[in-house]
């Protein structure tokens, strides 16, 4: 299990450098010039040179890249004075002359627009887009789980041909649309009675005590609009399985034993049929980390989506790239955590 871990550690830090190098690319090539926009459109040319040097743009791309590589790696190669020391922190494992290789949190560089740690502002903002991410697939999976097994059970019927084309609806429908129509009809036209609003935050302060509390009914909506297509395709996911699942011979024996139908089900059928499930949830976890971007823009939710198109539009560089690599972190710790779980699921899966 450990070789298996770090093996698949190893990959996924290639995938990273690959990203890395694709963004860092991506983002240099692209038109707007940092020294004018920290400097200001009316600052002296001397101010945007020294900006200019300061940012390593005035050297070659090859070599800005292995800065940014050094930069962003946990382990890299830094000055050991004490000014090396207080920009990058961390510790040095290896003294070598002038400068020594430290390990160290990883160096995302600093904001355009504030100046500050691009790290530190993806902190301040992930737990939104977690919390959003964790209740969208939290409602996917008891949700589509349910009614996947309740239309497995009963196939063919009413209840079975409902719920298959209402989840074929939720796979077409894509999520901005669903979000939009949700936020009008639930958040505007009908708040009187459901109490919602169209816009709100995971916590709120209270304008006369300062005091801040959490208000859950804000969560509510973003998380249904983000986890309708994920429910839809775990409610078909489920069917298929579960129906697959107990015309096997196990379950005919088991019932041929005198097991009831909901034990039969419930210890034999569903724990078998929940492997491509777990599969799908994990992916889906992991998707709608980038996928609430959107969502959190339209109801207006403090995350890394609302700090990422805010840098967007102000060309603030660091801030998109950081938050690239950032959600690439994300699904590659996220689908290693998933083999490990499908494993333990499936005593027949071996890791190798």
């Amino acid at each position: 299990m450990i070789s298996f871990i770090l093996r698949r550690l190893g990959q996924g830090l290639l995938v990273l450098v690959g990203v890395a190098c694709t963004v860092f690319v991506l983002f240099n090539v692209l038109p707007g010039d940092p020294a004018a926009l920290l400097a200001g459109q009316r600052t002296d040319l001397a101010t945007k040179a020294a900006i200019t040097a300061d940012l390593g743009l005035d050297q070659p791309l090859p070599t800005r890249l292995l800065g940014y590589l050094n930069d962003v790696s946990p382990l890299g190669l830094h000055p050991a004075d004490s000014a090396g020391r207080a920009r990058y922190g961390g510790v040095a494992v290896l003294p070598l002359g002038s400068k020594a290789l430290v390990l160290k949190t990883p160096y995302l560089r600093r904001s355009f627009q504030s100046n500050k740690d691009v790290l530190r502002i993806l902190l301040d903002y992930f737990p939104g887009t977690a919390w959003l991410a964790l209740a969208a697939m939290l409602i996917a999976s008891v949700g589509g789980v349910a009614f996947g097994v309740a239309a497995a059970l009963r196939p063919h019927s009413w209840l079975d041909r409902l719920l298959v084309s209402t989840s074929v609806m939720g796979i077409s429908v894509p999520s901005f649309v669903a979000a939009i129509l949700i936020a009008v009809t639930f958040g505007f036209y009908w708040s009187r009675w459901t109490g919602l609003s169209l816009t709100g935050q995971l916590y709120e302060t209270d304008p006369f005590t300062g005091e801040r509390h959490l208000v859950l009914r804000n969560l509510l909506l973003p998380a249904v609009a983000l986890g309708i297509r994920p429910l839809a395709i775990i409610t078909q996911l489920t069917r298929s399985s579960m129906l697959d699942v107990l015309s096997q011979d196990y379950i005919r024996t088991a019932r041929a034993k005198g097991l009831s139908r909901g034990a039969t089900v419930l210890h034999h059928a569903l724990r078998n049929a929940l492997n491509p499930v777990v599969t799908a949830v994990s992916g889906w976890l992991a998707s709608l980390m980038a996928g609430a971007f959107f969502i959190e823009y339209i109801f207006n939710w403090k995350g890394l989506g609302t700090v990422t198109l805010r840098a967007v539009e102000n060309l603030d560089f660091p801030v998109v790239m950081g938050a690239t690599l950032f959600v690439a972190a994300l699904f590659v710790l996220i689908n290693i955590a998933v083999d490990v779980l499908y494993a333990v699921l499936d005593p027949r899966v071996k890791l190798g």
